[in-house]
């Protein structure tokens, strides 16, 4: 939803710019939210730890995307632990000053609510993963969203921190099971692991397995 200019100009007025490197930690779970982050470059992921102490991903975040917010709205502690997977810039608001943003600005209100809205069909979407559906169609199933066309070819470009150690903690599971389900995956012909991408051979096939 688009703002107005006098929005744009208040919610300027009351945020900061703030910079962090890469694996700086933004805030932590269980902190008190103080604040409301907008990004502006870079990407940034949010995770719990699980009681088995295994790292769960949450959110992989890319600018223009906002974080921090549903603590705020709700009054709660952050749910998770946020941090810089590259460099990072971000506006900073203060809980207090979003909050009054806000309630005097019923097109941010709108833009929230429907950022919020987005947020809880992730949840529902990752619950449905985490349950029903196994390590090689949760693969499937990302590689797919996140598929761009370069030369021809629907390609995954892995970034600096596109390791398969992050790929995991983005589907739920360990490292040696992601490998499986990759190299299962690239037996079959569904995807070619290369060094800076993963190409997409067989989308129509990915997306059959993506439904398993």
């Amino acid at each position: 939803t688009a703002l107005t200019a006098e929005t744009q100009a208040a919610f300027l007025a009351a945020a900061a710019s703030q910079h962090f490197e890469a694996g700086q930690v933004i805030y932590i779970e269980g902190e008190p939210a103080n604040s409301v982050y907008i990004l502006e470059h870079g990407w940034v992921k949010s995770t719990r730890m699980t009681h088995e102490g295994r790292e769960q991903g949450l959110l992989f975040l890319r600018p223009v995307e906002i974080f921090g917010d549903i603590a705020v709205f709700t009054n709660k502690i952050y749910p998770g632990t946020v941090t810089a997977l590259e460099k990072v810039d971000a506006w900073v608001v203060p809980a207090e000053r979003m909050l009054a943003l806000v309630k005097d600005h019923p097109d941010l209100a709108l833009a929230v609510i429907r950022k919020l809205s987005e947020r809880v069909l992730h949840y529902v979407g990752l619950v449905e993963d985490l349950s029903l559906r196994s390590v090689e169609a949760r693969l499937a199933h990302t590689l797919l969203r996140y598929a761009v066309l370069q030369d021809g070819e629907l390609v995954v470009p892995r970034r600096d921190w596109t390791t398969f150690d992050e790929m995991a903690v983005r589907l739920g599971t360990v490292r040696d099971v992601l490998s499986r389900a990759m190299k299962t995956l690239e037996a079959e012909g569904l995807l070619r692991v290369e060094k800076h991408a993963i190409c997409l051979t067989d989308p129509k096939g990915l997306a059959e397995r993506a439904d398993r």
